[in-house]
């Protein structure tokens, strides 16, 4: 039955003798718009997903669902009749990606039809019940023109990133958990020419790549009950290698598939590519990049950091402020091995010069040049 039709019947069926008197015309709107998300939304959270304004929502269990709008926390009043309906539509969002939960493998990540990610906790792990973490992304994709009005970088820092990444520097974005580096990531993807074939690889299809037609985009797989494999994140990266890529995209680096990223990839000819991963600052980033290589490879350690200073070319690091804002928090480059240890050479940095609780003041201030400006002459492109 189509939408409309089935929304006709609903309203109708309100409308009806059974309940003339008992209802107003506000509450048969409600109803009958809570009757319908029951039968082909998501029930108590598709309004959730319809709503522009909202950026994540919290389902912990039947105990709530909390909802962030414009980085602020709330409760929402309305929940799941049962912890059947919740089932259900969890069910529902998996499928539709083609994933499997359950109590034999009760944590998956997904994504809806909208390119919304989710993440779903099952008993027995999650103790109070079913949880799911959707996080919502703008249906227009945000970039560096917005991203400069919102204040989160500056004009001067916008142009040399755009230098960069037109020069096919290999560049890394670091930051927190909801500090915005997919956001950033699909931002700086705007400044690669439209000319270029590009692989991105993610654990859930987050990207919204715009304007390049060369797009190829890859997926990870897990393990289901019909026997598929799982493919990993360091299947994809290999494979793409034989794809003839101009540049590959991570979407997020978290493991073993390091090795693959920088040893096969940013040290193979394949400049230009871009990751993140989390971590507490630009050099926070790189020790993390080293651990996550040693994971998936014994070689010692001075190899790694060798590999490291070799591929990675810039890194980003953003952060997310106590009055809720992102910004670029900061730009380094890698300089190189000094005394065995990677050095970060600091490119611009976001200086505090006043404001409160509610509003943080200041902005990235420019701290010294490019050193390794190879690229760039290369690209025939000005410091």
């Amino acid at each position: 039955m189509p939408d409309g039709e089935l929304q006709d019947r609903i309203a109708g069926k309100l409308r009806g003798r059974e309940t003339a008197g008992k209802l107003d015309v506000h509450e048969r709107v409600r109803m009958g718009r809570e009757l319908f998300y029951a039968m082909r939304g998501l029930d108590a959270i598709q309004e959730l997903i319809d709503d522009p304004q909202v950026t994540e929502i919290m389902i912990n269990g039947m105990e709530g669902i909390f909802v962030e709008r414009e980085g602020r926390l709330s409760s929402w009043p309305w929940g799941f009749a049962s912890r059947e309906k919740l089932q259900d539509v969890i069910q529902q969002i998996v499928s539709g990606c083609n994933r499997t939960v359950n109590e034999a493998s009760p944590i998956v990540d997904a994504r809806l039809e909208n390119g919304s990610r989710v993440n779903v906790v099952l008993a027995p792990v999650a103790l109070n019940g079913p949880v799911v973490t959707i996080r919502r992304f703008p249906e227009k994709p945000i970039g560096m023109k917005e991203l400069l009005e919102a204040g989160s970088v500056t004009q001067e820092a916008c142009d040399f990133l755009e230098k960069v990444v037109k020069a096919r520097y290999n560049i890394f974005i670091s930051g927190g958990t909801g500090s915005g580096k997919t956001t950033f990531l699909n931002a700086l993807a705007g400044y690669i020419p439209p000319d270029e074939r590009l692989i991105t690889i993610e654990d859930s299809a987050e990207l919204q790549i715009r304007g390049i037609t060369n797009l190829v985009r890859m997926e990870t797989r897990n393990a289901n009950v019909e026997g598929c494999r799982p493919i990993a994140i360091r299947d994809l990266i290999r494979t793409s290698l034989r794809m003839r890529p101009d540049r590959i995209i991570v979407g997020e680096v978290r493991g073993e598939e390091a090795v693959d990223l920088v040893g096969s990839a940013l040290n193979c000819g394949h400049d230009g590519s871009m990751s993140t991963g989390h971590a507490n600052s630009a050099g926070d980033m790189l020790t993390r990049l080293e651990t996550m290589m040693l994971m998936g490879m014994e070689i010692p350690l001075p190899a790694i950091r060798r590999q490291i200073a070799s591929g990675v070319d810039i890194v980003v690091h953003l952060g997310r402020m106590r009055d809720k804002t992102r910004k670029v928090l900061q730009i380094a480059e890698v300089e190189g091995i000094w005394d065995g240890e990677i050095r970060l050479s600091v490119l611009f940095e976001f200086e505090e010069d006043g404001g409160d609780a509610n509003r943080v003041r200041g902005r990235l201030v420019r701290k010294g040049e490019l050193i390794h400006g190879d690229k760039l002459k290369m690209a025939g492109i000005g410091p």
